[in-house]
């Protein structure tokens, strides 16, 4: 099956994961990736990160970025995007976002973290702009 940005088939497959595998591309040009939680909302991908960590410094280097994901062990059912990463300040904190809020708040607590302490942690907003997609 082919996949459309934005059709049912890709809204329900990005919708069911609860993390997708995040690549970035290091100043030496190394792929970087990394699992990370997300929402999709307003046609694109909402990921919270440590200002700190690598993704954040390759993101503000080389925003061209890859998310990808697979519903079964064989990944039958893959969801490839190619899309432009920015690192957005204007999106609320983490204990401000509901959706957020909603897919991950037992995450939060799986991790020994409080809503509180999550959103002081992952403070930058990284917004990603999906250009194309693939998926079977």
């Amino acid at each position: 099956m082919s996949l459309e940005l934005n059709s049912p088939e890709f809204l329900e497959r990005i919708n069911e994961a609860y993390y997708v595998w995040f690549a970035t591309v290091r100043e030496d040009g190394m792929p970087q990736p990394t699992p990370v939680w997300f929402v999709y909302e307003n046609d694109s991908f909402l990921i919270y990160s440590s200002p700190k960590a690598q993704k954040v410094k390759n993101v503000q280097q080389n925003g061209k970025v890859a998310l990808t994901y697979a519903s079964d062990p064989h990944a039958d059912d893959y969801v490839v995007v190619m899309g432009e990463a920015t690192i957005d300040p204007t999106v609320p904190p983490v204990d401000q976002n509901a959706a957020y809020l909603v897919k991950y708040d037992a995450g939060i607590v799986d991790l020994g973290m409080t809503r509180e302490s999550f959103t002081a942690r992952f403070s930058t907003a990284i917004r990603v702009r999906p250009l194309k997609v693939r998926g079977d």
